[in-house]
């Protein structure tokens, strides 16, 4: 059987920004599939993050501030559970899939290490793996496409319903069902054991990353573009 076949887990976040070294996580969603494509457990969060959730942020997910600091459990714990409910999952062999993994992993990374708990990599004795980034694997596989990668763009791309684009559970879903669908229409990537897998895919976000700085240091000459992946480590910052 192939990764794709089997279950997956997604995890998304929404936050209160796009700066993994500042912001706060708002909701988040822990997903299984199992090898059916059917979902076979769901587990989402709403969190107070103990700071104002700016307009534009809110417009995007839908969280005002009130809402939040009403409903919303405390981030601390809130953020231990997340972090636990991943490391269960990754314990048990099943690969995790998250778009855009290099942002969600390294928020949440952040967010353990603000309040003071363990974060993933702590809670595995190694960095998270394996992950299946759908925004990574599908750059790797079609290169030149033009076009936009957000995660609503790569569901009508490959077939995938997104019911609620910025919704964590929703998105969480669709980028699970993208990820099998990726791994269905790219055989070469399919194929692979999930630890080749995230190998590759370390290797191909660095590349893609520098082909970025490259591109926007033509106008940009100081222009840095983080490389790291899935998780950017502590001391650098994503550009």
């Amino acid at each position: 059987m192939t990764w794709y076949e089997g279950p997956l887990t997604g995890f998304d976040l929404e936050t209160t920004g796009t700066d993994v070294e500042q912001d706060r996580i708002v909701t988040a969603a822990v997903i299984r599939l199992d090898s059916s494509g059917t979902v076979a457990h769901t587990r989402t969060w709403l969190l107070d993050p103990g700071v104002e959730i700016p307009a534009e942020a809110t417009a995007i997910h839908g969280i005002p501030t009130a809402r939040a600091r009403a409903d919303g459990a405390p981030a601390r714990g809130a953020v231990a559970e997340i972090t636990e409910a991943l490391a269960a999952e990754l314990r048990a062999g099943t690969p995790l899939v998250v778009m855009n993994a290099r942002y969600d992993l390294s928020l949440l990374d952040r967010e353990c290490r603000r309040h003071g708990v363990p974060a993933l990599a702590e809670l595995l004795g190694a960095e998270p793996a394996p992950v299946i980034d759908p925004l990574v694997l599908d750059k790797h596989a079609d290169r030149y496409r033009r076009g936009s990668r957000v995660l609503a763009a790569l569901c009508a791309h490959y077939g995938v319903r997104l019911d609620t684009a910025h919704d964590a559970r929703s998105d969480a879903l669709a980028a699970t069902l993208l990820a099998r669908s990726l791994g269905a229409h790219h055989p070469t990537l399919g194929t692979l054991p999930p630890t080749d897998l995230h190998r590759l895919q370390i290797d191909a976000a660095a590349r893609q990353s520098a082909s970025l700085q490259e591109y926007l240091r033509r106008t940009k000459p100081d222009a840095v573009v983080e490389g790291a992946w899935p998780v950017i480590p502590r001391q650098r910052t994503a550009a």
